[in-house]
């Protein structure tokens, strides 16, 4: 199991990525746009800039759902491979059967 802190940290990290994407993305489209003069692409690099970091997407890690495990997850399922071997044990996820020989 993760640390409580550490999980709890990238669900706040969650929530702003979410809060900010929409100001993000127009300040980015702002920047990006070469038709625009430099100084109106330079404000909104400054606007940008003065946002929070953990507002980016890039900086929210993926986590296993049942266990908070940081390596080894599946984004299609959202558990770890460990998880996943405990539940498919288990039989809680359909069509999955532990090989054995």
């Amino acid at each position: 199991m993760a640390k409580v802190s550490a999980i709890e940290k990238n669900n706040t990290r969650k929530k702003l990525t979410a809060k900010y994407a929409s100001k993000r993305a127009e300040l980015k489209a702002i920047v990006s746009n070469r038709a625009l003069p430099i100084e109106e692409r330079f404000k909104a690099q400054l606007e940008l800039s003065a946002m929070p970091r953990n507002g980016a997407k890039t900086r929210v890690r993926n986590r296993c759902e049942v266990s908070g495990r940081p390596r080894g997850n599946y984004r299609k399922l959202g558990v770890s491979r460990i998880a996943l071997r405990d539940l498919g044990s288990s039989g809680l996820i359909p069509g999955l059967v532990k090989s054995s020989w």
